[in-house]
């Protein structure tokens, strides 16, 4: 078989499809790329076991249909660096090579059998369908990520779960210090349903997903998702078991509320967080009059930091402390011009919201207070 497709089309396409390739596989042919030719359009797959990603684009030429596979390595050092014109790969099914050649050169390949390749997992019958805006699912996927665990004994809280009830859409990350709480409300359901989208797939959907119109679908049952987006499929399975309730520890009164510039509070943790403890990394938030001070210290190392900034606070004054770095990413996955920073007391958690709510959206972040000694 012969085809002839762009060199940067299919080299942005390996080069997305490879993430899903591990470094160790358990099986040989989880390293290769599924090369499909099906009516004149080639389909590249990649899989691990659990999660497979799958693509295609437009070939220019084609003589015949058929299958193989192809390590990932060498294939994308072969086309990385080969600038913008038609690659040719002529294929012996018979001799399992696969030879390459483009304007300057050309290499050869050893290429397997597909029928070898593994199957993706099939969803079930009675499948819960969500369709949602890409850009509104890249928006929250990007947002949630970083508030998700790394927890060996509570897998569900490595992932992202995704609570469609009669009310809206919540897409919910955290580690039980920090949790991202994101409300689609133009999304609900009579018959609620829920997942959690393991890390790895949310990382995929995070560097597919661009911020172009259409929609993505997500059908899902109780093992496994598949996700249609525009320019190719992914299909994962799920983390099982129950997410926590999340809504439970979302306080529903913190009647003190502050007010500041995202980016000024941004600039002044980054300038403040050096000088805290390493263990720790304690940041004390003392907020009083219309002025919140920072302060860090780490006695070990006789380094102290103090900055203030002005802010709009209606309040008793307040002493109460952060987890500098967590309080960091919080405020970098804002795109917001000011923040809204509501607390009750130094033992209760604290809540961060945008100023201004995306469209048909309620966004929030929650951060557990850290014991301060006044």
């Amino acid at each position: 078989m012969r085809f002839t497709v762009s060199s940067t089309a299919l080299s942005s396409r390996l080069s997305a499809l490879s993430r899903v390739i591990n470094s160790k596989n358990s099986l040989p042919i989880l390293g290769d790329f599924l090369f499909e030719v099906i009516d004149g359009r080639l389909f590249l797959t990649a899989s691990d076991s659990e999660v497979m990603m799958k693509t295609s684009l437009e070939l220019t030429d084609c003589d015949v249909d058929g299958r193989f596979c192809v390590g990932n390595h060498d294939l994308l050092e072969g086309v990385k660096g080969v600038s913008e014109q038609p690659i040719t790969m002529d294929v012996d099914l018979q001799a399992n090579i696969a030879k390459v050649s483009y304007q300057n050169g050309m290499f050869s390949l050893p290429v397997e059998n597909a029928d070898e390749f593994p199957q993706a997992q099939q969803i079930g019958e009675g499948a819960t369908v969500i369709t949602i805006s890409t850009s509104v699912l890249a928006e929250n996927v990007n947002r949630s990520l970083f508030a998700t665990a790394q927890d060996e004994l509570r897998p569900v809280m490595n992932g992202i779960y995704f609570d469609l009830t009669p009310d809206c859409l919540a897409i919910v990350a955290s580690d039980g210090h920090k949790l991202v709480r994101n409300k689609v409300l133009n999304i609900r359901s009579e018959q609620p349903a829920s997942f959690i989208l393991p890390k790895k797939p949310a990382t995929l959907l995070k560097s597919v997903l661009g911020k172009q119109g259409g929609d993505v679908v997500i059908r899902f049952d109780d093992r496994n998702a598949e996700i249609n987006y525009e320019d190719g499929i992914i299909v994962c399975r799920l983390i099982e078991g129950r997410y926590p309730n999340y809504n439970s520890v979302i306080p529903q009164s913190n009647p003190n509320q502050l007010t500041v510039d995202r980016v000024g509070l941004l600039s002044a943790l980054r300038r403040v967080q050096p000088f805290s403890n390493e263990s720790s990394n304690l940041i004390r938030f003392h907020v009083e009059n219309g002025i919140l001070q920072l302060d860090a210290e780490d006695y070990d190392f006789s380094k102290t930091a103090t900055e203030r900034m002005s802010c709009d606070y209606n309040g008793m004054p307040m002493s109460i402390g952060f987890k500098g770095s967590s309080f960091i990413e919080i405020l970098g996955n804002f795109d917001c011009s000011e923040v809204i920073v509501q607390l009750a007391d130094p033992s209760r958690a604290g809540l961060v919201l945008p100023s201004e709510q995306p469209a048909d959206q309620d966004v929030l972040m929650l951060m557990m207070p850290m014991l301060i000694n006044d």
